[in-house]
C-alpha cells in the first residue's frame, strides 16, 4: 500500500502546468466551468493549466475602427474543448482592424488558431454559445453550467469529462445504451439534474443507509 501510494504522489507531481494566453482582443471568460477573476480596468490574458483535457470559453471583444470613428465589437461567447500539451499555448485570431472586417469575418465562421511554443499550431473546433435576450451573457458561469448539465460534461480532478462518451453508446441500429459502471451512470445523471432534482436526490441519500 506505501508503495501504491508513493506512486500515486508521484504521478501527480509529475503532472506539468503549462501557459495558455490570448491573442490582442480576445477575452478570456471560463476555463472549466469557473468564470475567470478579473479587475475593472484589466483582462486576464493568461492562466496556468495542467497537462490534460479542459474547457475554455473566450469571445472576441475589441475597439475598432468604424468610419470616422471608433466603435466596439463584441462576439457570442465560443466554446472549446482544449487538450492542453506540456508546453506553453496561445490562442489567436487574425489581425483585425476595421469593424465591418470583424463582422464580415465572424458571420463566415471564425478560424480559432492554437499555436504551441514548439512553433506547430492548429485550427480548434468550437460551439458558439446561444442565449436569450440583452443579458444573456451576464451571467456566464451559469450560462456554461447549464450547457454542461445538458450535455453530460462534469469536472473530475480539475479536468472536463463527457460522461455521455463515457457510458452512453448509440448501435448502428439506433438503439441507445447505457454502460459503463454504476458509478460513472450516476454522476452522468447527477450532471444532468437541475438543482432542485439535486437537492432532492441528496435529501434521499442521507437517508440511506
Amino acid at each position: 500500500m506505501k508503495k501504491l501510494a508513493l506512486l500515486a504522489a508521484l504521478l501527480v507531481a509529475n503532472v506539468q502546468a503549462a501557459t495558455l494566453s490570448v491573442g490582442d482582443g480576445i477575452e478570456l471568460l471560463v476555463v472549466d466551468g469557473k468564470e475567470v477573476n478579473e479587475s475593472l480596468w484589466s483582462r486576464t490574458t493568461e492562466i496556468e493549466l495542467p497537462a490534460g483535457q479542459h474547457q475554455i470559453v473566450l469571445r472576441y471583444d475589441r475597439e475598432l475602427k468604424n468610419g470616422s470613428r471608433n466603435s466596439i465589437y463584441t462576439t457570442r461567447p465560443y466554446l472549446f474543448e482544449l487538450m492542453m500539451p506540456e508546453q506553453d499555448v496561445r490562442i489567436e485570431l487574425p489581425a483585425l482592424v476595421a469593424y465591418s472586417q470583424a463582422q464580415a469575418y465572424f458571420q463566415r465562421g471564425p478560424e480559432w488558431t492554437i499555436v504551441l511554443a514548439d512553433g506547430s499550431q492548429r485550427t480548434l473546433p468550437f460551439v458558439e454559445m446561444k442565449g436569450d435576450g440583452v443579458a444573456a451573457f451576464s451571467d456566464m458561469e451559469k450560462l456554461v453550467g447549464e450547457y454542461n448539465r445538458q450535455h453530460g460534461i462534469t469536472f473530475e480532478q480539475g479536468y472536463a469529462v463527457d460522461l455521455q462518451q463515457a457510458v452512453v453508446e448509440v448501435k448502428q441500429d439506433g438503439q441507445v445504451e447505457i454502460s459503463g459502471d454504476a458509478l460513472a451512470q450516476l454522476k452522468l445523471w447527477y450532471s444532468k439534474a437541475k438543482p432542485e432534482e439535486k437537492a432532492a436526490f441528496k435529501a434521499w441519500m442521507a437517508k440511506q443507509p
